[in-house]
């Protein structure tokens, strides 16, 4: 457990190598990447943690203003970790973007899967069960808005196996909620203009489910328009949820993004 000003955040790290960090979806937490972590750890020096106000992170206080790109840079900062290739998924791909943005020279590479583009408006249909969500948090609490959220067309796909719907709404019912409540001071950047990808050097793989809503197709599309050193990959009979729909799949892109990549001596990775 790391102590931030007003929060803690969780985190494991297992394996040694070059780094590679990942950051989970909204409302969830570090467990939808077991079957990534399982499979990189025998070669890699695995992170991965809740973000401020997720899973075993907990509540957080809402007087203390932060940013989720400046709470990973201070966990790689305190894992003595100079650079790390930045995975995130939806909610965790725009915490890459933003720290990829905030601090470049801490991100050997980005993949990005099913990611948030701010800038790319959301599907008609998946915007109004956003709107339920808060809808259901305002008028019977945060039980009901994590019922709302279980049920968004982004987890249509996962809904469909009882299994990963089950992780799903284990993650979900450990979130307190504090961001549908409006007590998160977490501070935006200036609005993400969509050229300024244009100025991140590193690789990217950029990765999104043939399932997906077309909000989040488009996002990806765009950001593999957008980054000027990105791959793009469509992942076969996959939703929103890809690294725990198509674990083997994800697995193997990710081997041949991070096999792919420069080699680095020990001091690169190690500070």
């Amino acid at each position: 457990m790391l102590a931030l000003p007003g929060a803690r955040v969780a985190y494991e790290v297992t394996g040694d190598g070059p780094a590679v960090a990942f950051i989970h979806g909204f409302g969830l937490d570090m467990r939808m990447w077991d079957a990534q972590a399982e499979h990189l750890a025998g070669r890699f020096r695995v992170v991965r943690y809740d973000c401020r106000g997720f899973g075993a992170s907990g509540p957080f206080d809402p007087a203390v203003p932060y940013t989720h790109a400046g709470d990973l840079v201070t966990l790689l900062d305190h894992l003595a970790i100079g650079e790390a290739v930045l995975v995130g998924c939806s909610f965790g791909g725009r915490v890459a973007l933003q720290t990829a943005l905030a601090a470049p020279a801490r991100a050997r590479g980005l993949v990005l899967l099913d990611a948030v583009l701010d800038g790319v408006p959301w599907d008609p249909a998946s915007a109004t069960a956003h709107d339920e969500v808060v809808r259901q948090v305002q008028a019977c609490g945060v039980l009901a808005g994590r019922a709302a959220w279980l049920a968004h067309p982004l987890f249509a796909a996962a809904r469909e196996r009882p299994e990963l719907a089950s992780r799903l709404a284990a993650m979900v019912a450990a979130y307190p909620g504090q961001h549908w409540l409006g007590q998160d001071p977490h501070q935006d950047a200036r609005p993400q203009r969509l050229d300024a990808l244009e100025d991140l050097p590193m690789s990217a793989l950029v990765a999104v489910g043939d399932h997906d809503v077309p909000g989040f197709r488009e996002m990806s599309a765009v950001l593999a328009r957008r980054l000027p050193a990105a791959t793009y990959q469509v992942i076969a009979d996959a939703g929103h949820m890809v690294s725990m729909e198509q674990p083997a799949a994800v697995n193997e892109l990710l081997t041949a993004f991070l096999d792919g990549l420069p080699a680095q001596e020990d001091a690169q990775w190690k500070r």
